[in-house]
């Protein structure tokens, strides 16, 4: 047993146990006045299950939701296409959460009622300010040390007391780390920041970074841990392997050196009770041409379990040999329990951009479900060297489209079809993998999944995952890079493939929220998430719209998710996939909503922040939802207040 083991061992038994009570007063108590649970994590949990034991508001009365409060942020600056991404935590009624300017403010949970707020005073290097949200970390003690923790994608980390939202003096300097500090390279004029939330494991914080993608040189994307009370780092996991390291056979010749990528950019995912950290990593830049960077290239598109104490692999499974796509893990895997013959089985679930969804042994990484190789088409750009085979799972199947074929183009009008009739036949097509041209290929999935950074929820009652996918296609056309570039290849751009009237080239839908069945391999149920009114009007079905921000499932029967462009928050129920509850935001809720009880009331909280990558308008509201207080409760605190 290591000394950190020893030294943390009985604080760890003592939060394992809060916990443990929390989420028993929450089973038990459902809906009752004594009960109070927290959103501790953005993930829900430590293992990202984004699932909630609450059950006050459920199918029978969700209908009844009402607005209980809405708080402006501030921070909008018109020039910059915010999105507000953030999922508030909430820890002892207080609830922390971020601005489209990345201030950090802590409200009163059941009011809205702003405590502090912090203002991390960025530097230029970045224009947008995505933020998913804030960690939180306490020493154990009842009145011992709080901390909320924020990294920024300008590339730096801040501790803040939880009490006060002043920096920790002991932290860093003056409670700020500059994270390009201490690297071996340069990293002063490349991207190199944080837009997922931090994970926190015993006395460390641990980082996935977001950096460059190429074909320019970008920053390495090694996963990063610091002692929380210092702000020293611990470790260093190479995300691409050094010579000696597991995985360096993988990058032939020097091809590793310098190489950027391979990041955890949508976050991390823990498991506490075995000290293991799970990362699901993106692809090595450049990311659509690898004739510099020939073989597998590990530990790129891999799911990997880190020993959170000491930054050690512990497994991996590469998920796209030699990337050349763009098909990012854009989240960690979700930590989940499964029935698998006959017995429980902890396990890791990780979806992906391609579609899929990988299940795996969490404490082994052992494929749950059979992964099988099955040979892609070749590449013919010079100098590369597209991998032969890639891997797909046996089960469960794809929830999205893979591959474009004629069959596939839009059909929502005769005109529409015409003319991405016309487009697509002077591009290059076919099945998933089909690699990268000169001619132009259409990507599908597309550059946005898939799946996203909007990852998944699990219901461990049911056994169901619940994702947001993409139907979207793009065309990749590759370029000659200029001659005074220091690299083979460039690309025309990230082009969506639309109709005249900007909709998707494929048929509907184009946005879906769908239930598996992580104990059988098998979808439970799919439908269309999100409608556009101009087509709806013209008598066409629900087409779905492309979806940023995900999904949280409770006890109640119920499935909450926004990220439509249509901007509304929607209930649905969890076991049909029915809409039960809808709700007109001001802006679109590209983010992945929470719940929590507070004095017994149970709220819903999603941030309406539109903008990014949907380029709706952008706003800075957090919006809560609650049910109407009982006629009793309501006329006996107007005669307390009067």
């Amino acid at each position: 047993m290591n000394d950190d083991h020893t030294l943390n061992a009985s604080r760890r038994l003592g939060r394992a146990r809060a916990a443990g009570l929390l989420l028993l007063v929450g089973l038990l108590a459902g809906g009752s006045a004594l009960a109070q649970v927290d959103w501790p994590y953005v993930g829900g949990d430590p293992g990202r299950m984004r699932h909630s034991p609450l059950k006050q508001i459920n199918r029978k009365n969700v209908k009844g939701l009402r607005v209980a409060w809405t708080f402006r942020t501030g921070g909008l600056d018109p020039k910059i296409n915010s999105a507000v991404q953030c999922t508030p935590i909430v820890v002892d009624g207080v609830m922390y959460l971020t601005s489209p300017d990345t201030q950090v403010i802590a409200l009163d949970a059941a009011t809205g009622r702003e405590r502090w707020r912090f203002n991390p005073q960025r530097g230029p290097r970045h224009r947008q300010l995505y933020n998913r949200g804030v960690a939180y970390w306490s020493d154990g003690r009842p009145q011992g040390e709080r901390r909320v923790l924020l990294a920024i994608p300008d590339g730096q980390l801040f501790s803040l007391d939880a009490h006060t939202g002043k920096p920790d003096p002991a932290f860093g300097r003056q409670g700020v780390v500059d994270l390009r500090q201490g690297m071996d390279r340069d990293l002063s004029r490349l991207n190199y920041g944080v837009t997922s939330a931090p994970a926190v494991f015993e006395d460390r914080v641990i980082l996935g970074f977001s950096v460059g993608e190429g074909p320019q040189p970008a920053a390495p994307g090694d996963v990063r841990a610091f002692d929380v009370r210092t702000g020293k780092q611990v470790w260093r996991f190479h995300t691409v392997p050094r010579p000696g390291e597991v995985g360096h056979e993988t990058w032939k010749g020097d091809s590793w050196q310098d190489r950027g990528g391979a990041n955890a950019w949508g976050g991390l995912s823990v498991d506490a009770a075995r000290g293991l950290v799970f990362a699901g990593l993106g692809s090595a830049a450049f990311d659509f041409y690898g004739g510099d960077r020939p073989g597998d290239n590990l530990f790129a598109n891999a799911v990997v379990a880190l020993d959170a104490r000491t930054g050690r692999r512990v497994w991996h499974y590469q998920l796209i040999r030699h990337d050349l796509w763009d098909y990012d893990l854009p989240t960690p895997p979700a930590l989940v329990t499964v029935r698998h013959g006959g017995r429980r089985v902890d396990a890791a679930a990780q979806v992906t951009k391609t579609g899929f969804v990988f299940l795996f042994d969490r404490a082994t990484g052992r494929p749950l479900f059979d992964i099988v190789e099955r040979p892609v088409p070749a590449s013919d750009v010079a100098g590369e060297a597209a991998s032969p085979v890639q891997v797909f799972p046996v089960k469960p199947p794809p929830f999205v489209k893979q591959g474009f074929t004629e069959a596939d183009v839009t059909d929502i009008s005769p005109s529409a079809r015409e003319h991405v009739l016309n487009k697509f036949r002077s591009l290059r097509s076919g099945p998933l993998f089909t690699p990268p041209s000169l001619q132009g290929t259409v990507v599908m999935p597309g550059f946005h999944g898939g799946a996203n950074w909007s990852g998944a929820a699990f219901d461990p009652e049911t056994g169901l995952l619940y994702v947001n996918g993409n139907n979207m296609p793009n065309v990749l056309t590759l370029q000659p890079a200029p001659p005074e570039g220091s690299y083979a290849f460039s690309h025309k751009g990230y082009i969506q493939f639309l109709d005249p009237e900007g909709y998707p080239a494929v048929k509907p839908p184009w946005g879906t929220l769908t239930a598996i069945d992580l104990n059988q391999g098998t979808i439970r149920w799919q439908v269309p998430l999100g409608e556009f009114a101009a087509l709806k009007a013209r008598g066409i079905p629900p087409t779905g719209t492309e979806t940023f921000g995900g999904s949280m499932v409770t006890a109640g029967g119920l499935v909450f998710i926004g990220g439509t462009m249509d901007e509304k928050f929607r209930a649905f129920d969890k076991a049909t996939g029915r809409v039960l509850w809808e709700y007109q935001l001001e802006a679109g809720g590209y983010a992945t909503p929470c719940t929590y009880s507070v004095n017994g009331r149970q709220f819903v909280v999603i941030a309406a922040g539109g903008g990014g990558k949907l380029r709706t308008k952008s706003g800075d509201a957090y919006v809560a939802f609650t049910l109407p207080e009982p006629p009793r409760r309501a006329a006996g605190r107007r005669g307390r207040t009067q």
